[in-house]
């Protein structure tokens, strides 16, 4: 469980912060989803790991669209 202070910051446990391999100065990305028009969950990504994941998921939709323009 983490709280949120008044500027809107949070510290997320060590133990998690270990378990995730979190360090400081980790650029993470914040993702959220929405249900119902609210936001019901909210996820951490590694910034290198979702440059991965979007590479994997956008690499072969271009080159999709690439070899129909061509």
């Amino acid at each position: 469980m983490v709280s949120v202070d008044g500027r809107g910051q949070m510290v997320l446990p060590k133990d998690l912060r270990d378990l995730a391999g979190i360090r400081a100065g980790d650029r993470l990305a914040v993702v959220a989803w929405e249900q119902g028009g609210k936001v019901c969950c909210i996820s951490l990504i590694a910034v290198e790991e979702l440059g991965k994941m979007a590479k994997e998921l956008l690499g072969p939709m271009m080159r999709t669209l690439a070899s129909k323009e061509g």
